[in-house]
């Protein structure tokens, strides 16, 4: 399985006001990289808890359908299945009927069951496709507080340690502190 991002969210869960007030900063002078810091935060939040944060549509693709009828969907919080195709062996887009399956909508656990097999693809790669509509809400104020903090914190962490040797692969204590209660299990 292969996830690709479609649509990315529309916002950031943090405004580059509210980031400015945050760092105390009045001049315009450093907003691009303000708004730079701030995505990068909020990609960073998004794989510690592999959650998506702000509504964006993913479009998982398979080369074929995983064993027995039950696909569960890797990105959370679930919103909602946007389509489902499988292509034929002339590269032609077949919709799969919503009659074969059902969506169990669990915002942290959703799948998909199917009732009868699914129709096989006709190509050997990137056969199936599966589009996908996650996160917390289309607006800022939809994603839990904790985890706007977090990418604050992050922000000035990295706007005040600009150029700093360290581990930039880890998050400081105080922002792994506010992401761990969100944070979805790995299963091997």
């Amino acid at each position: 399985m292969i996830p690709l991002i479609v649509n990315g969210p529309a916002v950031e869960p943090v405004a580059p006001a509210d980031a400015k007030k945050w760092l105390k900063l009045e001049s315009a002078d450093d907003d691009d990289v303000i708004g730079a810091l701030i995505t990068a935060a909020r990609l960073m939040v998004e794989a510690q808890t592999r959650r998506m944060l702000i509504t964006q549509t993913w479009r998982l693709v398979y080369d074929c359908w995983p064993n027995g009828r039950l696909i569960k969907i890797p990105l959370a919080p679930f919103q909602s299945l946007a389509g489902m195709r499988v292509y034929d062996a002339n590269g032609t887009a077949q919709t799969v009927s919503a009659a074969l399956y059902y969506v169990d909508a669990a915002p942290d656990a959703a799948r998909i069951i199917f009732g009868a097999p699914p129709p096989d693809p006709g190509r050997r790669n990137g056969g199936i496709e599966i589009d996908i509509v996650v996160g917390y809400g289309a607006t800022p104020q939809s994603v839990p507080e904790p985890l706007r903090q977090a990418i604050r914190m992050l922000v000035t962490d990295w706007y005040e340690n600009r150029g700093d040797a360290g581990d930039t692969n880890a998050l400081p204590s105080s922002v792994r502190a506010l992401v761990a209660p969100y944070e979805r299990a790995r299963l091997a």
